[in-house]
């Protein structure tokens, strides 16, 4: 299936091929020919999907006909970083056409918002406090939206927008389109979505399930040991871009610089952050300047970056929908990727449940030449059976180690 199927107008496609895109995928596929028709949608997918392209595609055909410079689609979405992305990707596609889109959050004057506001645009994107800010002081009119997108509506739900984007609800016409996605389908989220929805077409795409390009291992390790571990292992490996999670911005902070301080080209993506230095850190790691970006859940939303070839677990996350964003970051578009998480005894039910969504047990490697001291990682939990080695996708252009020569670690079989 190609894109010119869906008889975009000719501008829009000129913008697909300016993007890069060839071929739909399945969420495109299935979810573009609704839109279109203005049905509801109620779409269930995770990230690295395409999803964006997915509602963009669709709204700006609507618009294209007829800018008016009235808001007329409203994209609601939890982080900065994720309204951005849409922003940018909105532009790319539509940079033939007359539509304009801005995006609306907090952590930066509102003073840039407010101008972009009354020179008018067609599409926002916004995250929900700031909107509602605005919306208080009768600073944006939504009395125009035709259609309405909540993205990621199950993180918003994780960060407590959910009051919030209720009372924005009541600013916008009830006559309108909603396109609500989401990855999981809480309690709350599906009382959300039954109560702003009509009739919907449901598009349900890799519900759940980590994506399949991505492979698996766990490194047992204790708490005091983990910064070595990492650092020893990003001078084994040779990787493109690599993303490390940690539990805490504190963290996130220490270990970038640790990493730094040991020679790697290393930015952190935290909470703490200003909005101008979180966007310096994103973009420069998506234009090479930075190889590792060693972030917190919550910063990480919305991170669209191409050839991530390896996401590190440096800390285990606390959910298995964590675990699912954090590893989608990998392995798309059909590449391949690798997700490594370092795991300690009290891990043990969380490597179950997620074992149980892969339908698979993952695999636990051991590091070769790293001293584990008194503590090996067979220490940690039961014993494993060995099971054959695999080799890492070599990169010759980024490896790190000093060394030419690339080390597998050695695995074993939970």
């Amino acid at each position: 299936m190609y894109f010119d199927q869906f008889s975009f107008d000719p501008r829009i496609t000129a913008g697909i091929k300016h993007a890069g895109y060839t071929t739909p995928t399945p969420i495109q596929q299935q979810a573009i020919p609704v839109v279109l028709k203005r049905h509801d949608l109620l779409g269930l997918a995770q990230t690295g999907t395409g999803k964006t392209a997915a509602f963009l595609l669709p709204i700006l055909q609507l618009l294209s006909s007829n800018p008016s410079r009235k808001i007329r689609a409203l994209i609601i979405v939890p982080t900065r970083e994720l309204a951005e992305q849409i922003h940018q990707t909105a532009i790319t596609l539509g940079k033939n056409t007359h539509v304009r889109s801005t995006t609306i959050y907090g952590g930066v004057s509102k003073g840039p918002q407010l101008e972009s506001l009354r020179r008018g645009v067609d599409i926002v994107v916004a995250c929900p406090g700031r909107l509602l800010d605005l919306l208080n002081t009768k600073s944006i009119d939504l009395s125009h939206v035709e259609v309405l997108v909540l993205d990621e509506a199950d993180h918003m739900c994780d960060m407590g927008f959910l009051p919030d984007v209720r009372r924005i609800l009541k600013h916008i016409p009830s006559q309108r389109q909603t396109l609500f996605f989401a990855a999981t389908m809480p309690d709350e989220i599906r009382t959300l979505a039954d109560s702003i929805l009509h009739d919907p077409e449901t598009v349900q795409i890799g519900m759940i399930a980590p994506t399949k390009t991505v492979s698996h291992a766990l490194y047992p390790i204790t708490q005091t040991q983990k910064t070595a571990l990492v650092t020893s292992l990003l001078h084994q490996l040779k990787t493109d871009r690599v993303l490390i999670f940690t539990r805490t911005k504190h963290r996130a902070r220490n270990l970038a610089q640790k990493l730094a301080m040991a020679g790697f080209r290393t930015s952190a993506l935290q909470g703490n952050m200003s909005q101008s230095q979180r966007q310096a850190a994103l973009d420069g790691f998506r234009r090479g300047k930075y190889d590792i970006l060693v972030a917190t859940d919550i910063a990480a939303r919305g991170i669209d970056v191409s050839d991530i070839s390896h996401v590190i677990n440096f800390d285990m996350p606390d959910t298995v929908d964590a675990y699912i964003h954090r590893i989608g970051r990998t392995g798309r578009a059909q590449a391949t990727g690798k997700a490594f998480t370092f795991c300690m005894p009290e891990d043990g039910k969380m490597i179950r449940d997620i074992e149980k969504i892969l339908g698979a047990r993952i695999e636990r490697e051991r590091l070769p030449g790293f001293d584990y001291g008194n503590r090996s990682p067979e220490n940690s939990s039961q014993q494993n059976h060995p099971s054959q080695a695999h080799h890492l996708r070599s990169n010759p252009k980024h490896d790190r180690s000093n060394n030419s020569r690339s080390h597998t670690p050695q695995r074993k079989t939970v």
